[in-house]
């Protein structure tokens, strides 16, 4: 029995779960350590500071020696880093804890993408990334309600060890896959041995640069959304749980538009589908901005769920349907390292800017990334 599908799904769970994990234990992890927010804020940042440079190394990794041992290393580095997580006593171990979750994470989004194509078949690239985001997006929206649930029955320490026993199922699933039907044909192991070659090829496409930018300035609307949408509606008289209700509803639509686009999207309307609803964002953050009602505001944050879901995994599929597979590991790194910038550099721009003028002003900022989507969203509709 081949285990591709099922590795895939446990692992794409387990990268949800990955991003999820820190707001997941905050509070009690905070207690156990006896630490402030701003130590919680360094955990965060460190959390960033390893992906990116994590994405463009095993990129090259992942092209020359295989995904096997890549998608068996990732589960392992998390599984290590609850470990340390549910021993730590104090500050630093933790925070050593967080490096190793962020290298794990990174080397195992890295290759679980790219797998989706083999594991998922049948249709489109991008019926297969949208499908591998909904687990993904699962596993990030169930992990909150799992450590709930655990805590109400054991300690933190148990629970996190519990969450490692599932993460290094994958590891353990991918001992079953045979990799090497997936692996390039000869020709293209060729492009794949030859580091310089590889990244210039990619460095010189269009498609790479475009998708790269795509994400730039998709990243940072999701990201700014998340994290002040609640704030946002309480400004606008929301009640503190209605409105953390809201962003819920805000993640289910999100990750439920992603499998309804897996299914319902045409082949070859991907760089249209992208247009459309960058299109679709300039205009929610302009209600966003200018509403003056809490009931607009409300329905503007679930409108934004429905919008951005598809947008990430749509724009991955055309990376990866117009990139040879032998570079598809140094192409999703360069991918997310490109992507990482705007993800990490404009919400800083936003909040800096809403610390002045408000959270509510501070969003137009997110629409002029909005903006900028829709133009590099014509552009590769265009070029294509």
């Amino acid at each position: 029995m081949n285990l591709l599908q099922p590795m895939t799904i446990v692992g794409l769970l387990a990268t949800g779960m990955g991003v999820a994990l820190l707001g997941s234990v905050k509070l009690p992890l905070a207690r156990k350590l006896q630490i402030d927010e701003a130590r919680v804020g360094g955990m965060v940042s460190m959390f960033g500071f390893a992906m990116i440079p994590t994405m463009l190394f095993v990129g090259f990794i992942t092209d020359l020696v295989g995904k096997q041992p890549v998608v068996i290393s990732g589960p392992l580095l998390m599984t290590a880093s609850l470990i340390l997580f549910a021993v730590s006593r104090t500050y630093w171990p933790a925070l050593l804890a967080v490096l190793l979750l962020s290298v794990g994470w990174a080397t195992l989004i890295n290759v679980i993408n790219p797998l989706s194509l083999f594991a998922f078949p049948g249709g489109t690239e991008a019926y297969a990334i949208n499908l591998a985001c909904f687990f993904f997006g699962l596993g990030a929206f169930l992990t909150p309600l799992a450590v709930a649930f655990l805590l109400r029955r054991v300690d933190l320490t148990a629970a996190l060890l519990v969450l490692a026993i599932f993460v290094v199922l994958t590891a353990l699933l991918a001992l079953g896959v045979d990799f090497s039907a997936l692996a390039p044909a000869a020709g293209q192991e060729a492009v794949a041995t030859s580091a310089g070659v590889g990244m210039a090829t990619l460095l010189g496409a269009s498609v790479m640069w475009l998708c790269a930018l795509g994400l730039f300035f998709y990243a940072p609307m999701e990201a700014t959304m998340a994290a002040w949408a609640t704030t946002y509606l309480g400004d606008k008289g929301v009640r503190e749980g209605a409105a953390s209700g809201l962003l819920s509803a805000f993640w289910l639509v999100f990750t439920g538009s992603r499998l309804a686009t897996a299914f319902a999207l045409p082949k070859g309307s991907e760089t249209l589908l992208v247009l459309v609803l960058s299109l679709v964002c300039v205009a929610v953050w302009a209600a966003v901005v200018f509403s003056r009602g809490r009931g607009v505001a409300a329905a503007m944050v679930v409108t934004a769920g429905l919008v951005f879901g598809p947008i990430f995994p749509t724009i991955m599929a055309v990376l990866l349907k117009y990139t040879d597979p032998s570079l598809h590991g140094r192409a999703v790194g360069l991918f997310f390292a490109i992507g990482g910038v705007g993800w990490t550099a404009i919400p800083m721009l936003i909040g800096a800017y809403a610390q002045r003028k408000g959270v509510q002003r501070g969003f137009l900022l997110a629409g002029v990334s909005a903006i900028g989507l829709c133009v590099i969203a014509f552009l590769l509709m265009t070029a294509l």
